[in-house]
């Protein structure tokens, strides 16, 4: 039986990833472990991301330096199936509990590029167990909607200028 609470940040305004990581140092003063796996960044970390280790756990797959709508046909499909190994990291961390909190950052723009299928993201989040899951990304599937507990839209709103 799934007790975890699935919570998806989306929306087209930024600071959806710094949502997450907030709640994951909520979670840390819990004394839960935090596991955070993000996709679609490329392989350079933040040196604020990189402060966070080894309390918050975080791990890319990507090999890549450059943004996945910039690469070549080829390098997609090579970064396609690093992204998939960090989706099966996921459903391993999950599947043995390695963790009270894992973060998603950005795996619904995987879902959008067609690297992952919503059903896949399904079944992973239908694993969870007792383990929180938070999601992120820019568009938010019908159905993965429906399986959330919580759901935070982050717009970007222009001022209003004189």
């Amino acid at each position: 039986m799934n007790t975890g609470k699935i919570e998806i940040i989306y929306g087209e305004g930024s600071g959806k990833t710094a949502m997450a990581l907030g709640k994951g140092l909520g979670a840390l003063a819990r004394q839960q472990r935090v596991t955070v796996i993000q996709f679609l960044k490329g392989n350079q970390t933040s040196e604020m991301m990189e402060r966070l280790e080894p309390e918050m756990r975080i791990f890319r797959f990507e090999k890549s330096g450059c943004d996945f709508d910039q690469l070549s046909d080829l390098a997609r499909q090579e970064e396609s199936a690093n992204i998939r190994n960090g989706v099966n990291f996921a459903r391993k961390v999950l599947t043995t509990g390695e963790c009270g909190l894992l973060i998603l950052d950005e795996v619904l723009g995987v879902v959008e590029q067609d690297i992952l299928m919503e059903s896949e993201l399904e079944q992973l989040l239908e694993n969870r167990g007792e383990a929180d899951v938070i999601l992120t990304g820019r568009v938010l599937p019908e159905r993965l909607a429906t399986m959330a507990d919580q759901i935070e839209r982050i717009t970007r709103i222009e001022p209003v200028r004189d």
